[in-house]
């Protein structure tokens, strides 16, 4: 049986999401066709691939083979497509970015807007996600993300520091003990909700959110004071800093893409555009005011 290369994304699929339903939504289809074309494709190869549990859908040895050379046949075209992009000599063609919510909306969209002007032939794909995506597989092509160690795989630069500050309400003053809001453990591997708990016991922990989203409007609606983004906090009407920057929070923002794509016009077109884009907000970014008067928790001033 001659198998079609979308029943080989099907069963990778299945695999990586471990059910029909999600496989499916990551597909673009609905779960009744994905059920049918796997049960024709298994009756097609006379083997099951795939083991029925109550927990998921679990590969067979045919399913792993058939999940493995889908890999293999996935690189290959995602090198070709790499290949083409480097033969460009105009910046043209979809160019796809990921970033996370928080540095897509506040961040990249001015720059965005820029960029498009220059280079009105090149199509923007903006992919907002917290997670690392498989810039390999070419689920994106430029990554722009806060982090201390960029994956060894990828390469790029660092365009700045990027500061965090504990903030609080314009008005009023947060007291001696004041309550708290944080992200929770599965944010940025705990970074944040280890900050916050070497500050304030479990009991002054107002909220927590599974993600950095809200942390400013949660600080500024008078919940509790938090650790926020400089570069965001400092422009908020409602938000005054009680600290200098925290280096336990301190992270580097980059702008990553995966080797084979660096000479490609229009991600070098983009990198370009952002590290210039980048340059004149370093001070903001890293937190850097000229007056450096803040009002600690305690109501001490430093």
């Amino acid at each position: 049986m001659a198998v079609a290369w979308d029943e080989f994304r099907l069963v990778r699929a299945i695999a990586e999401r471990g059910a029909l339903a999600p496989a499916a939504a990551q597909l673009g289809i609905n779960p009744s066709t994905a059920f049918r074309r796997l049960a024709a494709l298994e009756a097609g190869l006379g083997a099951r691939l795939f083991e029925r549990h109550r927990a998921g859908y679990v590969p067979t040895p045919a399913g792993e083979a058939m999940v493995a050379a889908a890999a293999r046949m996935e690189e290959e075209a995602a090198r070709f497509d790499r290949e083409v992009a480097d033969r460009a000599s105009v910046p043209s063609g979809v160019l796809r970015i990921t970033a996370p919510a928080g540095l897509a909306i506040d961040l990249l969209m001015p720059m965005l807007a820029r960029f498009r002007g220059l280079y009105p032939r090149v199509r923007l794909d903006l992919v907002v996600s917290e997670e690392a995506l498989n810039l390999s597989r070419r689920d994106a092509d430029v990554a722009l993300r806060a982090t201390r160690e960029p994956p060894d795989n990828l390469v790029g630069r660092r365009l700045s520091g990027v500061a965090w500050a504990v903030y609080g309400p314009a008005a009023g003053s947060p007291g001696a003990d004041p309550l708290w809001v944080s992200p929770d453990e599965g944010v940025a591997g705990g970074l944040f909700a280890r900050f916050v708990a070497a500050r304030a016991a479990p009991e002054r922990v107002a909220l927590r959110l599974n993600s950095v989203q809200g942390l400013c409007e949660a600080v500024a609606a008078g919940i509790g004071i938090g650790a926020l983004p400089c570069y965001v906090a400092d422009r908020h009407p409602a938000l005054r800093r009680l600290s200098g920057p925290e280096p336990d929070l301190a992270v580097g923002l980059w702008l990553l893409t995966h080797p084979d794509l660096r000479r490609s016009v229009r991600v070098r077109a983009f990198l370009e555009h952002a590290a210039a884009e980048i340059a004149p907000l370093r001070a903001a970014l890293e937190g850097r005011r000229a007056e450096r008067c803040f009002e600690h928790p305690d109501g001490a001033t430093a």
